[in-house]
């Protein structure tokens, strides 16, 4: 399924295919991601989001197809190759991927120590930026053990912001919170990509943050898209799964 498009997406994916052993997860899937949106990429567990989400900066290759980001096809390109691709796309993990035996400064500045030619001092200055963008003055000094799962996710966040990236991939950034927590995640998500133009796709279950979130949304049903659009069109349509889904009747959706 192919949405009309721009002439020129920010990612063009074409006949994207993967299997693990005899198991397909991604079956020809054909889609364009718009400079600035925001997409939203639903499905049930297994259903190849999260797989999905990776081939999108080269951390997994597909078996056949294509995914094109900015005019470069990055399935075809070598660890040396992505690496200033992946500069331009950050990615925000279920767990945080925080690092546990730095500050959460020196996580946040991690990207920059190592990418950059600022010194420690710029590095720890940019770092402390991003950490009052998401909401987190006060704690560059605490380890991540200290900060609770609201605020690590809010720590990976900044450190994601660090290198100021065109892309942001999120994998599940509400899994393990609260409800409370979980909405002022949402919130976050929705502020700094309106502040900073940046693209976002986002994998999640979290129906109350995919509607913050997404301009789009999209449904991953047995390694395919049966719905990709607005949410108006998503409320309009007919598909029973799509409809059991985002009512929460997760047993009709799967028969459906």
């Amino acid at each position: 399924m192919v949405i009309p498009s721009s002439p020129q997406p920010i990612f063009r994916i074409r006949d994207l295919s993967k299997s693990y052993g005899p198991k397909q997860v991604l079956r020809r899937v054909s889609f364009d991601i718009q400079q600035g949106e925001s997409l939203v990429i639903l499905g049930r567990s297994g259903c190849g989001k999260s797989v999905l989400l990776r081939q999108l900066n080269g951390l997994e290759k597909p078996d056949a197809g294509s995914v094109s980001f900015d005019g470069i096809e990055i399935s075809a390109l070598s660890e040396r190759e992505l690496f200033p691709v992946r500069r331009r796309i950050a990615m925000l993990f279920q767990g945080s991927a925080l690092f546990d035996s730095l500050s959460v400064v020196e996580n946040v500045g991690f990207p920059l120590a190592e990418h950059t030619d600022l010194s420690a001092a710029e590095v720890r200055a940019e770092a402390r930026a991003k950490l009052e963008l998401v909401g987190l003055k006060g704690v560059a000094d605490k380890m991540p053990s200290a900060l609770s799962g609201g605020m690590r996710k809010r720590a990976a966040l900044a450190r994601s912001l660090a290198i100021e990236p065109e892309v942001i991939l999120f994998d599940e950034p509400t899994t393990g919170l609260d409800p409370v927590t979980s909405a002022s995640i949402a919130q976050l998500i929705r502020t700094t990509q309106r502040q900073l133009s940046t693209t976002s796709v986002i994998v999640t279950h979290d129906l109350p943050l995919a509607r913050e979130v997404g301009d789009r949304v999209g449904f991953l049903s047995d390694g395919a898209f049966r719905f990709l659009g607005s949410w108006e069109e998503a409320e309009a349509s007919d598909d029973r799964q799509l409809a059991g889904f985002l009512a929460g009747r997760f047993e009709e959706a799967e028969v459906a």
